[in-house]
């Protein structure tokens, strides 16, 4: 993938070591450390459009998850353990350390922003701060599957099916699978949001068998122990306590399950939110918009 366009220039590539194999992360900008994970089914190259904006007052950590992007793929077991949102939220750590960072910030999209409020439960004095793009909580998504949720999320349960099933009908056509599932949840159903460039990173690691696995994995997760692990705080009653910033598309797919804001209330105790001009990819769809709420929150006095 040497060839694939460097969308970060000035930006350090890093192969940090954890136990859970290596994370590649780019690293750039001055200030507090701000982690930044990405979603399904893209790479950390989502950030491409506002790392320079957000570098200008934070040290950047623009991270693939475990069997994302360039990242190590784990070796998974029946209980699809390293792909468990608790245990890519330990490895999130583990890399930080590495890098010298014991308390950061963390913004997430999509599976990474279940990462993040994952680590925010269980590691609350890790962070500063947290951000959430474009989800809600997965005990939400299984708890109040409807007909119409199910039709929109039908990857949930695709994904979710025994290994080699999905894997099998993914890698059948993966591109085709990709560019569609990209322009079905933008707000203008088509590719156009998308800088080619970014979208070459995005296909190079979605034809590759291992990492369209590793995907499939961290949905099985999702469907058990993530779920187990959210229900299990919720009947705790434990909440997340670091201010907290919820961002969605007003096109967005968080915002067709319920009114997000009002749902995060129920898990958080200091959160707020707002809309984007988006439809799923914030950050691409609406970079000005989603930078200008990001820097606003994480630079405010806590």
């Amino acid at each position: 993938m040497a060839d694939l366009a460097d969308l970060f220039p000035g930006f350090a590539s890093e192969w940090i070591d954890t136990k859970n194999g290596r994370i590649f992360a780019r690293v750039g900008g001055k200030g507090p450390p701000l982690l930044l994970l990405h979603g399904f089914s893209q790479t950390h190259v989502m950030w491409h459009r506002i790392a320079p904006n957000l570098a200008e007052k934070f040290t950047l950590v623009i991270a693939d998850l475990p069997g994302y992007g360039w990242s190590d793929v784990p070796d998974s077991d029946a209980s699809h353990t390293p792909f468990t949102k608790r245990a890519m939220a330990q490895t999130m750590i583990d890399a930080m350390e590495r890098l010298g960072h014991v308390q950061f910030a963390l913004a997430g999209h999509d599976r990474g922003g279940r990462v993040s409020y994952r680590l925010a439960l269980d590691h609350p004095g890790r962070l500063s701060k947290l951000a959430t793009l474009d989800i809600l909580p997965t005990y939400e998504y299984w708890a109040h599957m409807d007909r119409a949720y199910a039709l929109k999320i039908y990857h949930w349960t695709l994904l979710a099916q025994p290994e080699p099933l999905p894997e099998k009908l993914l890698g059948a056509n993966p591109d085709f699978y990709l560019k569609n599932k990209l322009a079905s949840w933008s707000k203008s159903k088509d590719l156009s949001a998308f800088d080619p460039r970014a979208l070459a990173h995005y296909l190079a690691a979605f034809n590759d068998p291992l990492r369209i696995h590793a995907m499939c994995e961290d949905y099985r997760a999702g469907a058990y122990a993530d779920f187990e692990h959210d229900s299990a705080d919720r009947e705790a009653g434990r909440k997340i306590t670091i201010p907290m910033l919820a961002l969605w598309g007003d096109s967005g797919i968080a915002q067709s399950a319920a009114t997000p804001l009002d749902t995060w209330k129920t898990w958080a105790t200091n959160v707020r939110g707002q809309p984007v001009n988006s439809g799923h990819f914030l950050t691409e769809e609406d970079p000005d918009g989603t930078s200008s709420a990001l820097l606003k929150f994480f630079s405010e006095s806590a």
